[in-house]
């Protein structure tokens, strides 16, 4: 196989995580197809998360540096866009679900950590709940970057409804990690009070 070729899904996340300072700048652009435009830098950001997978699979190109990256570069994008929707007047709703997916990650990461440090981290791998998760999560994203103030009804709608959706998932998955990793979480306590006896 070509040489250029070894690295490309994580060519492709590295590419991702560039694309969070021009989907920003663009995002605050003062033109009126700013929306438009901030929805297509973030969908082909999306689009690489897809791609990057598929190609890692398919080349048998799988590495830890990939491994680490892509969920990486998936919860920065998500994290950016979110941070930038709540301080939209017109999207004051979005801030509980917001703050959930957000916390949620947040969570998870320290929790992954942890694992890792005890040497469980296989006890916390991604669910299915988890990609479903995500790829709710891009969708509501994308909807609610395209809607204006004065825009459809039906932008707002799909974006309000897959942003609550998955801040359901995300409350769902989050409880399923940490029921993975309840049976450790005890261990340890346990014997550190041991300890302290």
């Amino acid at each position: 196989m070509s040489k250029r070729f070894c690295n490309l899904p994580n060519y492709l996340t590295a590419f991702r995580i560039i694309l969070i300072p021009v989907f920003i700048i663009v995002f605050y652009l003062p033109f009126s197809f700013s929306y438009v435009a901030s929805a297509v830098v973030f969908a082909l950001a999306c689009a690489t998360d897809w791609f990057d997978g598929y190609l890692a699979r398919r080349l048998d190109l799988i590495s830890p540096w990939g491994e680490f990256l892509d969920p990486v570069a998936d919860k920065l994008v998500i994290a950016t866009a979110l941070v930038l929707l709540v301080g939209q007047e017109h999207l004051s709703f979005i801030t509980i679900p917001a703050a959930i997916i957000i916390g949620r990650e947040i969570v998870i990461s320290a929790l992954r950590e942890w694992m890792a440090e005890i040497g469980k981290r296989t006890h916390v791998t991604v669910s299915m709940i988890g990609k479903w998760k995500t790829l709710i999560q891009m969708f509501a994203v994308f909807f609610l970057l395209l809607h204006r103030p004065e825009g459809s009804w039906i932008t707002a709608l799909l974006g309000y409804g897959s942003l609550y959706l998955a801040a359901i998932l995300t409350l769902w998955s989050m409880t399923m990690y940490i029921q993975a990793a309840w049976p450790q979480l005890g261990i340890t306590f346990h014997s550190k009070k041991e300890k302290t006896s």
